[in-house]
């Protein structure tokens, strides 16, 4: 009798783990080790070192939008906190050396070597720019797709036709900005991501999207995005700042605070999500095509 449990509870933590395999990888962006530590025992898949600048500030300039200047040394401080979670960087969008910076190759080289294991290149532009940066990396480092630029959505093809590409997120702020739209969730709503999932899915390309607040909050709320990453077949998000915005000097005890619960409940609704029917996925679509056609009525 008592072999019997332990058999089925076994098989029941197999299946718990098996679902726990299918859950999204989340990312979170900080310089803070601390807050580092945080976030990967609350369950977060990735920290993500931001050291893009170069044309940012005159992109979104206005925006309240997250402008991170993260450096080499910041690689060196969250790779020695970290003990499961693996450490993403986004570089530079590919540039020359000049006064004011080194080059891309340059850049990616300190990046590799001081820990990064993805690098994500932002502002994709062409398939040469995919391509010098592929043959930069040279498979020391998993190498991430930041779809963007107008560019990039429009000429898709081409650019996956680069080898070496290991995974694609979609950056729906600056995109947005490209199309002159008024909230990034249009691209959610337009066809846009669906489109794009759609070829990444048939190329055999992991991909994700956009970020994502805790339960409850956004202006599109997180149950409602996080619905639409299992109907689009996503395997990744970044957890915005509307979860937790430690980078602003959060205590670390508010920090925690926020993100143990956070990510319990995003956990909890994925695994409810997983078993969603083909109704509950389309229910949730025209859910979100009604509140983003009033976030964004005149």
């Amino acid at each position: 009798m008592v072999f019997f449990v332990v058999i089925v509870t076994q098989e029941r933590r197999a299946k718990h783990l098996e679902k726990d395999k299918m859950s999204l990888k989340l990312m979170y962006i900080t310089n803070r080790p601390e807050v580092a530590k945080i976030a990967e025992r609350s369950g977060i898949d990735r920290i993500f070192v931001d050291m893009e600048y170069i044309g940012k500030d005159e992109r979104q300039k206005g925006l309240n939008s997250v402008k991170n200047r993260h450096t080499i040394q910041d690689i060196k401080n969250i790779k020695s906190a970290l003990t499961t979670a693996e450490l993403l960087v986004r570089v530079n969008p590919i540039h020359e050396k000049t006064s004011e910076y080194e080059s891309s190759e340059t850049e990616i080289e300190a990046a590799i070597a001081t820990g990064g294991k993805i690098l994500m290149l932002p502002m994709v532009k062409t398939a040469q720019e995919v391509e010098r940066f592929i043959r930069t990396v040279d498979g020391r480092a998993k190498t991430m797709l930041l779809i963007e630029t107008a560019e990039a959505n429009e000429n898709i093809h081409e650019l996956l036709q680069v080898d070496g590409i290991d995974e694609v997120h979609i950056g729906l702020n600056d995109m947005h900005l490209a199309y002159k739209k008024k909230f990034m969730f249009e691209l959610l709503t337009d066809g846009t991501v669906d489109r794009l999932c759609g070829i990444f899915k048939k190329k055999g390309i992991p991909y994700g999207f956009g970020g994502i607040a805790r339960l409850g909050y956004g202006m599109l709320p997180a149950e409602n995005v996080i619905v639409e990453h299992y109907r689009l077949g996503s395997t990744g998000a970044i957890v915005s700042r509307s979860f937790c915005d430690a980078n602003t000097g959060l205590p670390l005890e508010e920090v925690e605070r926020l993100f143990i619960p956070g990510m319990r409940g995003i956990r909890a609704l994925e695994r409810a999500v997983q078993s969603y029917t083909a109704e509950q996925f389309e229910e949730n679509r025209k859910e979100v095509q009604r509140l983003v056609a009033k976030i964004v009525q005149p």
